[in-house]
């Protein structure tokens, strides 16, 4: 597998901005029949279900990308790539990440379009065969919507001097934007890095090339990344992985100041530029910048050296002598590494120390924490470790302020930022982590919670004056919330800028649906990396009015290729979808009939064996620490982070369970059930309760069925005579919930910890859906008992290879949040098990999950996408709901 260490991430429509220092997108290559013997096997036999079981696995391994490649001469191309990328869109945990398109074959390329859902990376098209050809191809990318990886390639062969890259990206982007009007940031210049200490001298330059090159390009187009395969660089030192990886960390260092944005490059190979030796640093310097290098002296005093290298272990040692430095010193080494151990003691000692106790804010501890600032914005430091820098500081001014107050002083004249989570919505994990970051550089941050209603966040706004409102969001109605925001804020004639964030916002649904709405300002903040940034910039007088119009301009572009975008995909009317039903065998099929009927609670199930079934990995990700666990433990950039940031965890866990912080309440029921076309009609106590699905309508690749939910449920037409609606099929339901959590969130908050108290929030739920795993499997083998001999591993649940499915309401297969309402009324969950629905369906406490147990072993996971009008109406229709209403709820499915 090899890696790009970008600023540019493909997700869905949208270009996704990473800082290149600390987060990496893995492109699985192995879906590459020049790359993989496995997978070219599996496509030249015609295995592609097998050969899905590949993409998968890249899927499962951290993959972001994935790379096709169906190159091979005993191919039928055009057929593999259309057969497998159909195939692989249908999959809904493969297609959540985009694809690169990779052939040297165009028409292969432009076969895999076709069957592209989103946008995805063309890779590659160049001036190779002239400017006709390559006008042409990049006229069919744009209108597909990809993005271009463009060789430094022409007529003449490729870009090996300063010159002929920055001359042939230049020709190259004047004819993209101004003959084809691709938007800049839509194109990815590779202008080839070749490989240096060769032994010749004509290869000497060729990294100052590559960087000086960079440069130039990125000072006239700003908005283009820049690639390149940055193992070639080192190719001459293959074998010597100590030496390659400092020569890589080098030249990575000089090559992303220079703008540099993406490589291919392996993760593990990475390390810090500041940990190599110096006497290896210097070596690759001179080789890499070619200086001192005359008659190659610096080429072989770098090969000498690395004959006699080896990998050297390093041994962590405590060291105390810190704790002689002056008290300055000492804060700031407190803040930098999160220790709270001295923080009383020396504060007070700083506050004697200084006239007042403002002044040891202002001073000494601002000091210490531009020190942080600076080292993670450099990659040097983890969302963890500055969040437990921010403990620090935060029990440092707690101790102040009794002093503080008693001069009647404010502690800040600090900027100040209006935080809260959209009415309807309880989600605040990633809004409490910006507020940190943004604390610890400096900001005033009011946060006003979940839940709070736009004319409640605007007013206090106004009372408080602040200088930028943030809001943010994690269900999609919040999205609807947000427009709210918006044209409430243009109608009160405010003046403040709006920032979006959350994890269903996007670049592309802002420039679209919001920022119309507010035209004085508003930008999507990605994560909290970028709030930083972003902050400091609508801040500064000097970059305020720059930031705001060249984010306008661009969101009007967004908004102008999204309205006028040509639609690819093919759709099939709703009557021809509802024929293509996935095909049971329903004859020779008996279901297994539930322990029970009805429903079933469960008041305080043991936290100690809900443990076991939690899945780490979407732990690490909201510290914003991406990779596979344990794998991630051991990652050569952040393993040492996330393993603090593991026995941490469990180190919080152990007490929470020893000391009954936490209590897991769940419900499930089973009841009987029969489908007809899309609609499920369930007997519940004599009455007819219907729950309604929707079908997709993307045109399939043939013996591909259009799916919906209904079809794993039985049809009613094979019912018994005796009886039309009683079958002997049955569908299930269940909502879990882990509750007691706010009274230790208060004792954090009290604590100034905000590095437990968003651990305990990440925690609590995983464990909610550890609790979710936990039924479901008590379920399959026990209170349903279909598969009552099951032998699973955790990692097995985590990759969903059970049999039956557990989607819910308002998720990919079943995206109406409303028919969460009939689940719970199945359930009488509120009542039950004390979990509340919120007016925008967001369930409360946040740390809680709820769906539909299917048992059929062909029922599966999937995304139902776009649906067409027809369908709609026919929607609306059954479910007996006006047409306005049912467009917000699915409105991401008929944009």
């Amino acid at each position: 597998m090899s890696t790009i260490k970008p600023y540019l991430r493909l997700s869905g429509l949208e270009p996704l901005i990473v800082r290149p220092e600390t987060n990496f997108v893995n492109i699985g290559e192995r879906t590459n029949v020049t790359g993989s013997k496995k997978f070219a096997r599996l496509i030249l036999n015609n295995q592609y279900e097998e050969a899905l079981s590949v993409a998968r696995q890249q899927v499962e391994n951290g993959a972001q990308v994935l790379d096709i490649n169906m190159d091979d001469a005993l191919l039928d191309g055009i057929q593999a790539m259309t057969t497998f990328v159909n195939l692989l869109q249908s999959e809904p945990d493969i297609a959540k990440i985009p694809i690169m398109i990779d052939s040297s074959k165009f028409e292969i390329i432009q076969a895999g379009l076709k069957c592209a859902q989103g946008r995805c990376i063309v890779n590659s098209i160049s001036m190779k065969e002239g400017e006709e050809k390559f006008i042409e191809q990049a006229y069919i990318c744009k209108d597909f919507g990809a993005a271009i990886i463009v060789m430094a390639f022409d007529e003449q062969g490729q870009a090996d001097t300063l010159q002929r890259k920055v001359e042939i990206s230049e020709k190259a982007y004047k004819i993209l934007t101004e003959k084809v009007g691709f938007d800049p940031q839509d194109i990815i210049f590779d202008i080839n890095i070749f490989a240096i200490a060769t032994g010749l001298e004509e290869h000497n330059n060729y990294a100052v090339d590559f960087i000086e090159a960079t440069r130039i390009i990125k000072q006239k187009f700003p908005l283009v990344k820049i690639s390149g395969g940055v193992s070639n660089l080192s190719f001459s030192f293959r074998g010597n992985d100590h030496v390659r990886e400092a020569m890589h960390a080098v030249f990575l260092y000089y090559a992303i100041k220079a703008g540099m944005d993406m490589g291919i490059v392996n993760a593990g190979q990475l390390v810090v530029y500041d940990e190599i030796e110096p006497t290896l640093r210097n070596l690759c310097e001179d080789v890499i910048l070619n200086k001192n290098n005359t008659n190659n002296e610096a080429t072989e005093k770098l090969i000498a050296f690395a004959e006699t290298v080896k990998a050297k272990g390093k041994v962590e040692v405590k060291d105390e002598a810190w704790r002689n430095d002056p008290v300055e010193k000492r804060l700031a080494h407190s803040l930098v590494n999160g220790i709270t151990d001295y923080i009383d003691e020396d504060t007070e000692e700083a506050r004697k120390k200084y006239p007042k106790p403002l002044d040891v804010i202002e001073g000494p501890l601002m000091d210490g924490m531009n020190i942080v600032g600076d080292l993670f914005g450099s990659g040097k430091m983890f969302l963890p470790q500055v969040v437990k820098s921010a403990r620090v500081m935060k029990k440092s001014v707690a101790y102040l302020n009794p002093f503080i107050e008693a001069e009647k002083k404010e502690t800040t004249n600090a900027p100040t930022i209006l935080m809260a989570t959209v009415k309807g919505d309880v989600h605040d994990i990633g809004k409490n982590i910006v507020g940190v970051v943004l604390g610890c550089n400096g900001y005033k941050v009011i946060d006003m919670g979940v839940m709070v209603p736009t004319d409640k966040i605007l007013d206090e706004a106004d009372k408080k004056n602040v200088d930028i409102i943030g809001v943010s969001g994690l269900i999609t109605p919040s999205l609807d919330e947000m427009v709210h925001v918006a044209k409430e804020m243009k109608r009160r004639n405010m003046k403040q800028p709006l920032l979006i964030g959350g994890a269903t916002t996007s670049r592309i649904h802002t420039a679209v649906k919001i920022a119309p709405e507010y035209e004085t300002g508003v930008v999507h903040v990605l994560d909290a990396s970028r709030s930083v940034t972003v902050v400091g910039s609508l801040l500064n007088t000097e970059t305020k009015q720059t930031l705001l119009a060249e984010t306008k301009e661009e969101y009007i572009k967004l908004k102008k290729n999204f309205d006028s975008k040509k639609t690819i995909k093919q759709y099939i009317s709703y009557q021809d979808a509802k024929n293509n039903k996935v095909k049971i065998d329903w004859q020779n099929y008996n279901p297994v009939k539930p322990q029970f009927i009805g429903t079933k609670v469960f008041n305080d199930i043991d936290l100690n064996e809900i443990k076991k079934y939690i899945d780490w990995k979407p732990y690490f990700i909201a510290w914003e620490m991406h990779g596979n666990f344990p794998a991630i433990l051991t990652d050569e950039v952040v393993g040492k982070e996330a393993t603090k940031l593991f026995n941490d965890v469990n180190i919080l866990l152990d007490k929470v369970i020893a000391e009954k912080w936490l209590t897991a309440k769940g419900t499930i029921g089973f009841w009987e059930a029969a489908s007809n076309d899309d609609t499920v009609i369930l007997n519940v106590e004599d009455k007819k309760v219907q729950l309604e699905f929707l079908r997709q309508q993307i045109k399939k690749a043939a013996d591909q069925p259009n799916l919906s939910l209904a079809d794993f449920i039985k049809p009613a037409s094979l019912s018994t005579q005796h009886s039309p609606l009683t079958t002997s099929d049955y569908i299930g339901a269940f909502a879990v919930s882990i509750h007691g959590i706010e009274k230790h969130i208060k004792a954090f908050e009290a604590a100034h910890d905000d590095y437990n108290k968003i651990s305990l929030q990440a925690l609590t739920d995983r464990l909610a859906e550890a609790f979710a795993e936990y039924l479901h499997y008590k379920v399959r083998t026990e209170y349903w008992g279909y598969v009552k001999d099951e032998n699973l591993t955790n990692e097995d649940l985590i990759h969903e290879k059970y049999q039956g499915i557990r989607p819910a309401p308002g998720y990919p297969a079943c995206p109406d949040h409303t028919e969460k309402r009939k689940l719970f009324s199945l359930l009488n969950a509120t009542n039950t098990v004390g979990i509340e629905l919120t007016e925008n369906f967001a369930m409360y406490p946040a740390s809680s999950v709820c769906g539909w147990y299917f048992s059929h072993p062909q029922s599966q996971y999937y995304g139902v996408g776009k649906i067409q009008p027809d369908q709609f109406e026919d929607y609306i229709n059954r479910k007996g709901i006006d047409k306005a209403t049912m467009e917000r709820w699915l409105s991401p499915n008929l944009e």
